[in-house]
């Protein structure tokens, strides 16, 4: 197996599973109703909120990976849509989901030799680390999700 394809393996389980954590956004966001998931506690950002985040780095580097600029600002990346209904939570999953697949499915195509290129600009690395930094970002941010979602549980059952 290319090493391209084992990052886009890696990535992909951290989206929908398989991954030695045995933890995965789309199994932990499965049962998370639209309430929940924009329940604000204390000074954390709401589930919606990591979900957007998670999802909008993914998605500015999925368009460098379908030839277009790199376009993202880490001051807009919590800039979750407003979320009123369940399918408005839906949707934005939809396009996590989406975004997810393309992603890896774009990864798996890269020559390894792509690896050791800058992305989009040498000031951001090559590719190795920005693809291993959204994985490690993801991770961090699903262990986020995963304890905001049992406080809010452990809410609802008092």
């Amino acid at each position: 197996m290319s090493l391209t394809a084992q990052i886009a393996k890696h990535f992909r389980e951290i989206h929908f599973g398989g991954n030695w954590t045995t933890s995965n956004l789309k199994d932990n966001l499965a049962d998370v109703t639209w309430q929940q998931a924009t329940t604000k506690i204390d000074s954390l950002n709401t589930i919606a909120a990591l979900t957007y985040h998670i999802n909008y780095y993914v998605s500015a580097v999925l368009k460098v990976l379908q030839g277009e600029i790199l376009e993202a600002h880490d001051k807009f990346s919590f800039d979750v849509p407003l979320i009123q209904s369940q399918q408005d939570w839906e949707k934005m999953l939809n396009k996590v989901w989406a975004d997810a697949e393309t992603f890896a499915k774009l990864v798996e195509q890269l020559p390894d030799e792509k690896l050791n290129e800058y992305l989009a600009d040498e000031k951001y690395g090559n590719y190795f680390r920005n693809l291993h930094g959204i994985i490690e970002h993801s991770h961090y941010h699903l262990g986020q999700i995963v304890i905001i979602k049992k406080i809010i549980l452990k809410e609802k059952d008092k």
